[in-house]
């Protein structure tokens, strides 16, 4: 036992060592060579079916990080069902027609009475004062009782259990306004049973707990956004900056939305979008990359090719004033400052990768020497690139918090300052070439990992069309000139061009 867990150790430092040089490498070789090397590893294919895969073998440990992204967010629901694409995400650990059920063609006929009587009580909520209430309270007490029947025909998270019972790490989903993301890391001699499963839930999905699970993400939205301070400003915000563009609505959806979504609609959502050709899968790790691909064509191929929606987005028409909002929260102030911006692959987006750098990024960033430590005015001001999704125009966001006997006020006029220095006065080359630097070495850091370097190949692969735009990203950035940080923040870091979010504190006992 005692010799199994030095080996263990023994594994575990070598590994570790293996990373450590491996990343010292990356961060001392130029841009154009690690681009090229990276590219001649990563091997590229799409299936008869649309879905693209992206694979990257890596021997240094005995595992694999599997990533599927699916081109679905926030962005892509219509009106009245916001919060479908979330909704979705949770609804696809329900198991499928073979995982988590004990008798599917018993549990079918249930499944369908259920949905019929969940829309009907769904239909007379909506009628709100005019609603039949004795008729709501018979169909109410009609899907509990079938919901209890059903309960006996099918295992809860059989899909969750049986990853954890096979040595999974960082099992996970998430959604987003621009994507659907579900993630793992596995064995790698377990990674046929990954195929299986996640095929199997792209193909044969069964919606099970529908109305149970609508109340715990209305239960979700309660904690995260209702009676969180910063998820509210944040959601005001956006519904602010963004008036006419879907960025504007909450990934969770409005409480009105949520409170009736629909198990058709979400079906033909899920068939809209989770198609394979409106999917890719990135796999990194201790694989073989020809026989990793058969059996992805096994099991994946199979999934059929769909049309996929060419809706409408409507375009957020260019801001002309500055606009305000006000939160009265019985928590600490907050600020937070946006200004609308181009996203990938404009050059001025890569721009904004560096003055987000120069104004945030560690302790020698310009507002935290500024703000935070020479004046004391503020705990926390950071900035974001690319709020809230990059598949459409989007924004470059400050937050900050001040400190106590300290404004928003304060904060905001030197964040100000701050920023017209950056248009009227060029950077050094000194703090130019540092914060290129320290940019291109932690955009390389978050690829030391399996699991970083599969998520950052299919992020890339979905939103920006061709995971070389990451190969690509340390070459622009090294092309980028201290004037070009004073042009693109003259022409966006503007009031006109600009929302500004403040909660404003008042006391835990004002009704809200």
């Amino acid at each position: 036992m005692f010799r199994h867990q030095a080996d263990i150790h023994s594994r575990r430092l070598m590994v570790l060592s293996v990373v450590l040089c491996a990343l010292s490498i990356l961060l001392i070789v130029p841009a154009t060579l690690w681009s090229y090397e990276l590219e001649k590893q990563v091997k590229k294919f799409t299936l008869d079916n649309g879905l693209r895969v992206l694979l990257l073998e890596r021997h240094t440990s005995p595992t694999v990080s599997l990533y599927i992204r699916h081109k679905v967010g926030a962005v892509d629901e219509v009106s009245g069902a916001t919060g479908t694409a979330h909704f979705l995400e949770h609804m696809m650990f329900k198991g499928t027609e073979t995982i988590g059920t004990k008798n599917y063609a018993a549990e079918k006929k249930i499944l369908s009475e259920i949905f019929r009587v969940g829309k009907q009580l769904d239909r007379e909520r909506m009628k709100g004062a005019g609603a039949d209430k004795n008729l709501s309270e018979k169909l109410k007490a009609k899907l509990m009782a079938l919901e209890a029947k059903h309960r006996s025909l099918f295992v809860s998270n059989e899909i969750d259990q049986l990853y954890t019972e096979n040595g999974a790490v960082g099992l996970n989903a998430s959604t987003g306004q621009d994507v659907t993301t579900y993630q793992v890391s596995l064995p790698a001699n377990k990674i046929e049973l990954w195929a299986r499963i996640e095929a199997d839930r792209m193909l044969n999905p069964v919606f099970r707990e529908f109305y149970a699970e609508r109340d715990v993400v209305m239960e979700e939205r309660r904690q995260s956004v209702e009676s969180d301070p910063d998820g509210k400003l944040v959601e005001q915000f956006m519904a602010v900056a963004f008036q006419a563009h879907p960025y504007g609505r909450p990934i969770l959806g409005w409480p009105s939305d949520m409170a009736f979504l629909d198990p058709d609609y979400t079906r033909n959502f899920f068939n809209s979008y989770h198609a394979p050709n409106n999917t890719v899968i990135a796999i990194v790790g201790d694989i073989d990359a020809a026989a990793t691909l058969k059996m992805l064509q096994k099991y994946f191929g199979a999934l059929k090719r769909q049309k996929l929606s060419d809706a409408h987005i409507t375009q957020e028409p260019p801001q002309s004033g500055e606009r305000r909002l006000e939160l009265s929260f019985a928590a600490r102030p907050q600020l937070i400052i946006g200004y609308h911006k181009p996203t990938m692959p404009s050059h001025d987006d890569y721009v904004f990768d560096i003055i987000e750098s120069i104004l945030t990024r560690g302790r020698t960033s310009r507002f935290y020497k500024t703000i935070i430590d020479a004046k004391g005015l503020a705990e926390r001001v950071q900035a974001a690139s690319g709020m809230p999704g990059a598949r459409y125009p989007n924004l470059f966001a400050i937050f900050g918090t001040p400190r106590d006997l300290h404004t928003c006020a304060e904060v905001e006029a030197e964040i100000y300052q701050e920023i017209e220095n950056i248009k009227q006065m060029p950077i050094s080359r000194e703090e130019f070439e540092k914060t290129k630097n320290q940019l291109q070495a932690d955009f390389v850091r978050g690829l030391a990992s399996n699991s970083g370097l599969a998520s950052k190949l299919s992020y890339y692969e979905i939103l920006a069309g061709d995971y070389r735009y990451l190969t690509d990203y340390l070459k622009v950035i090294g092309k980028i000139t201290p004037e070009d940080i004073m042009t693109v923040a003259k022409k966006y870091l503007t009031k006109e061009n600009r929302t500004v979010a403040k909660l404003v504190s008042k006391p835990a006992d004002s009704k809200q």
